[in-house]
């Protein structure tokens, strides 16, 4: 599950349309700036969103039959279960990713940065991305397939403490200390980079729920696998969008 490693903070909420918050715009609108004796401090002010975010219930039901249930040599149908959980957690980052790149209908879509190359990525692209997420800092990095084939050719990843490490934990770094996280949720030529403390809300209606019944006459189980959760973004400029020239 890759939502925990991209998500800034977890709201629980008792309904079906949430309001997030965002703080006003301004370069200086957070900065804790030089304050002279008996001046008037500078504020932050913190407000509602204009538009809703919208919480999406997702889920299915899981029937089986008398005879697959007694029968079964394996725990198959808990097996199942995780399945069904596993494609939840896939549809919630697709509406994750949705938000990160084109916002949550309040104005604050992601600036997207192109490639100078076409069809090409260079160390100098990520370099360059990296830097326009100042005063932020780009820690997560979500790539679609093809992006991730480009990145490991990169002569940067041939560092032997790169391939150690990929060894030894199966996990990968980029060269900018960035988490570096592969879905096929994103299309071909696409990278997200975010600084995770910042970016994105999640908000939760609930968890994921499952309840089960017979039905008697049939001689069959069911099993109902629901979630419901919606995203919002927090800091516009707290992800960027990287697109490979075409």
């Amino acid at each position: 599950d890759i939502l925990p490693h991209i998500t800034a903070a977890v709201t629980r909420f008792d309904g079906m349309d949430y309001r997030s918050i965002t703080a006003e715009a301004g370069g200086d609108s957070k900065q804790l700036r030089h304050v002279e004796e008996g001046a008037a401090i500078p504020a932050t002010t913190i407000q509602v969103q204009s538009n809703l975010v919208k919480l999406h219930k997702r889920g299915r039901m899981l029937v089986a039959s008398y005879e697959a249930v007694r029968y079964q040599k394996l725990d198959l149908f808990s097996v199942t279960l995780r399945q069904i959980g596993a494609h939840i957690a896939r549809a919630q980052l697709e509406d994750a990713v949705d938000v990160l790149k084109n916002g949550d209908g309040n104005g604050n879509a992601a600036s997207v940065f192109t490639t100078a190359a076409q069809g090409k990525l260079t160390y100098d692209d990520l370099v360059d991305f990296w830097a326009k997420f100042d005063p932020y800092e780009m820690n997560a990095l979500l790539v679609s397939g093809d992006v991730m084939v480009k990145l490991l050719k990169l002569s940067e990843f041939q560092n032997p403490l790169t391939g150690l490490n990929f060894q030894g934990t199966g996990k990968l770094t980029t060269p900018l200390g960035a988490n570096l996280l592969r879905t096929s949720v994103l299309p071909a030529g696409t990278a997200i980079g975010l600084d995770k403390r910042f970016a994105l809300e999640m908000v939760q209606g609930s968890d994921v729920t499952v309840e089960y019944d017979k039905l008697i006459d049939r001689q069959l189980e069911r099993a109902a696998v629901t979630t419901i959760s919606g995203f919002a973004k927090v800091f516009k400029d707290a992800s960027r969008v990287l697109e490979v020239k075409k």
